[in-house]
């Protein structure tokens, strides 16, 4: 069977430069592309000269036209979203080579955005690389597992207190390992916030994407 080849909406610096960067941004189950490149008019100011690229995942979620899955959530079952994040991460692996060789960057100048399963497969795919990505920005997600940390780049996540799709509890016990691992990996709370991107993460994501990629 052929590889499966992802595609998604891209959106190009806003400075009409070559780009200086790249964020890959991972929407999550049941989400798309359009979804999270949603996020790129929040930060063009501060990232002026980075290109963004939204990838749709690789499978449909069964019923739901256009809507994807990285992988199948049968339980929450921590061996099971392992399994899944690992086998869904060599077609992400290829897009992320294919995108920073068709925007001219490094993996130093690439930084990678999850939300919801999207950080979990954000995790998984940085942390194995052997040369390090710029950093990691998370948002009410999780660490599936135990993956290989083959590198350190930094990481921040953010999840909200009221989240009743993934709790709170799962960023900070990701944090937890992270740091014992000897990552600089950050956790930011935001309050009164469900399972979604509140204001307050949106801004301290952009800010954090500046620092790891102006003047990479």
């Amino acid at each position: 069977m052929a590889e499966k080849i992802l595609t998604g909406p891209r959106r190009a610096p806003t400075s009409g430069q070559s780009p200086k960067g790249l964020i890959v941004t991972l929407h999550g189950y049941g989400s798309n592309g359009e979804d999270l490149i949603s996020l790129a008019p929040y930060w063009d100011r501060l990232l002026p000269d980075v290109q963004f690229s939204s990838p749709n995942a690789p499978a449909h979620v069964p019923g739901f036209g256009k809507m994807y899955q990285w992988f199948a959530i049968e339980s929450m079952d921590p061996i099971h979203l392992a399994k899944g994040a690992r086998e869904a991460a060599p077609v992400l692996e290829a897009f992320l080579e294919a995108e920073m060789a068709r925007f001219g960057v490094t993996k130093a100048q690439t930084a990678l955005v999850g939300f919801s399963q999207g950080t979990m497969m954000a995790l998984q795919v940085g942390l194995a690389s052997q040369e390090p990505y710029a950093g990691i920005l998370g948002f009410s997600g999780a660490l599936v597992g135990n993956p290989e940390v083959a590198s350190k780049p930094p990481v921040l996540l953010v999840h909200g207190d009221q989240d009743d799709v993934v709790p709170l509890a799962a960023s900070q016990m990701a944090q937890q390992f992270l740091k014992a691992a000897g990552l600089d990996a950050r956790l930011h709370v935001s309050p009164r916030a469900a399972h979604t991107i509140a204001m307050d993460g949106l801004q301290l994501g952009g800010a954090f994407l500046a620092r790891l990629l102006n003047g990479a």
